[in-house]
């Protein structure tokens, strides 16, 4: 089982930009997907994006895919989320997660691997 730990969250203005860092450890990263997850207060969490093992292939969120950008750098173990132009509404819990499933996709039910999270707060 691969253990992730989240960073990079804190507070921003609107308009601002954070990066977010997914670290592993306990397993090599490069072998699952890896995806990002938000929770918002009171809200179910959502799917962000995902990124494919070798980082070749990503899927995004509709609502996010022209401001977020994930990528991933296996000889460190890491998966990032840049953020740009954060609104109110980015406001919430965010998550890494990973799967040793074969399809790329934003399904939560599809990973078993899951961070213990990064607040985000977005003040407008």
């Amino acid at each position: 089982q691969v253990l992730l730990v989240e960073s990079g969250g804190g507070l921003v203005q609107a308009g601002g930009s954070l990066r977010l860092s997914c670290v592993a450890s306990g397993r090599t990263l490069s072998t699952y997907l890896v995806g990002w997850f938000r929770q918002a207060p009171g809200k179910e969490r959502e799917s962000l994006a995902a990124i494919s093992r070798s980082g070749q292939s990503t899927v995004y969120e509709v609502s996010v895919k022209d401001r977020f950008t994930i990528s991933r750098d296996n000889a460190k173990n890491t998966v990032s989320l840049q953020m740009n132009n954060l609104k109110s509404e980015d406001t919430g819990v965010y998550y890494c997660a990973a799967t040793d499933r074969h399809e790329l996709g934003l399904r939560k039910d599809l990973y078993d691997n899951w961070g213990q999270g990064t607040q985000v707060t977005v003040s407008s």
